[in-house]
């Protein structure tokens, strides 16, 4: 396969992004890789596109690769799309992901954006990878990028694009297929459980459109062990008091059974999936009710490492703020987020594409890192646990278990080190004698990483 790498930094060869799909690129040396460093050289491909043009065609694949700057892509990599839609490159059929590094602030907005135009050119999008800028020099972050690119890969053979985000707002109703017919099996079956609000004695047409989503789903899950959980049968004795009963020891102050019911029932589930109608721009509220009491659990993220999904049925498009929140509370919780399968367009299409990446990503253990939903909504939990640990005793032992107190203060090293480094920027003579060593230092530890790599690619051989 051919992959075209566009590397949207200004940094060009000395790109930190770039590092890391070379790294992918060095473990995966059966497909054909070629980089166009746009934005360095924006100006020369203002004035002549035809090389450009003939890479894009050539491309299988085409791996938008960037450092988040200022919510969004690089300037000079929104001019290069600006010339892709201009240059009448035929994009049907091609795929496209993208990889980036920051600090994973606003990183979503730039994913988004970067969606957002590959839909405008008839791309076939797959979700890309939001990296720390360190994560490279980690063995964690180097086994999430080769996983993001045999996730990749694999949406690819399969045909697993993400829905399109702007659609006519419109319901279709659920064809029905033969759903059992090539589900995806997977080596080890594992148990699924799908948490819904649909009263078996409804009417509602909304609700036999979820059920046809749910039941298809099902089907759909070949050889796993699924499990049908229907929250509007459960005897809740109410919703959430807030009252903190549950801080200490996780007991709810209801004796109705739901956080054992929760517990045994769902939180022992390798993967969730919840479906609901929208209702007042939000999930109903008996489906509201079952998400509050869930506050038993505290601040911990007892899911975590689990995939989700959601079927959803209604204008989820007009709902942004929903779907924000979907992709929110996946992230904070350190949840993948297989997809979210809707009514709207061809329901059979992506009910069957959630199936498939749930069951990749079980068998996989796929985990990517977490974007600044997750990241940002983490840190702001994690200074509140630590401060109110006297009293929530069940989270901050969770915390302090699973290393969720990384307070950057702490790290006396990093500190000192940068006011080195701050202080040889601030001497004018200094900065002048080392020139460009500046960036070769900031980029040393990245190109180690390639260099060792390579020589066990050597020695391999």
């Amino acid at each position: 396969m051919r992959i075209l790498i566009l590397n949207g930094s200004p940094a060009g060869k000395d790109s930190i992004t770039l590092f890391t799909a070379q790294y992918i690129e060095s473990r995966f040396p059966a497909h054909s890789f070629e980089t166009l460093h746009v934005g360095q050289r924006i100006r020369a491909m203002e004035k002549d596109f035809a090389p450009c043009r003939e890479a894009l065609e050539r491309a299988d694949l085409i791996l938008f690769c960037y450092p988040v700057y200022t919510f969004l892509a690089p300037a000079q990599l929104h001019r290069f799309i600006e010339l892709m839609k201009a240059s009448g490159v035929d994009f049907t059929g091609k795929w496209a992901t993208q990889l980036t590094t920051s600090k994973h602030f606003y990183d979503v907005t730039a994913h988004r954006f970067i969606q957002d135009n590959c839909e405008d050119m008839g791309l076939r999008y797959v979700r890309g990878l939001s990296a720390d800028m360190d994560d490279l020099l980690s063995e964690k972050g180097r086994a999430q990028a080769l996983d993001f690119f045999r996730f990749t890969l694999q949406s690819m053979e399969r045909g697993w694009q993400e829905p399109a985000l702007r659609r006519a707002s419109q319901s279709a109703p659920v064809r029905l297929a033969d759903a059992a017919a090539d589900a995806y099996e997977i080596p080890s079956p594992k148990r699924v459980v799908i948490v819904s609000d649909l009263p078996e004695d409804s009417a509602d047409p909304a609700h036999a459109r979820l059920r046809a989503m749910r039941d298809r789903l099902a089907a759909r899950l070949g050889n796993a062990e699924v499990a049908l959980m229907d929250v509007s049968a459960f005897p809740f004795a109410g919703g959430c008091l807030g009252c903190f009963h549950c801080a200490a020891d996780g007991q709810c102050v209801y004796r109705d059974g739901f956080d054992r019911w929760l517990r045994e029932n769902i939180q022992t589930a390798d993967a969730i999936i919840y479906a609901y109608v929208i209702r007042d721009h939000s999930m109903g509220s008996r489906f509201k009710l079952f998400d509050d009491r869930q506050f038993c659990n505290g601040h911990r993220t007892v899911t975590m490492g689990k995939p989700v999904g959601y079927l959803v049925d209604g204008h989820l498009d007009d709902e942004p703020n929903l779907r924000m929140l979907m992709e929110s509370r996946a992230q904070v919780g350190g949840n993948f987020l297989a997809g979210i399968a809707t009514d709207q367009a061809d329901p059979n299409a992506e009910v069957d594409r959630l199936a498939g990446t749930l069951l990749w990503s079980l068998e996989h253990d796929y985990q990517p890192p977490q974007n600044f939903f997750g990241v940002g909504g983490l840190k702001i939990f994690r200074d509140l646990i630590y401060q109110m640990r006297g009293m929530m005793r069940a989270d901050h032992k969770f915390y302090k278990a699973h290393g969720f107190y990384d307070f950057p203060q702490k790290r006396r090293g990093r500190i000192a080190a940068m006011y080195l480094v701050g202080a040889m920027m601030n001497n004018k003579k200094l900065r002048g004698k080392l020139g460009g060593k500046m960036t070769e230092g900031m980029t040393m530890p990245y190109r180690k990483v390639l260099e060792k790599e390579a020589g066990d690619a050597d020695k391999q051989g």
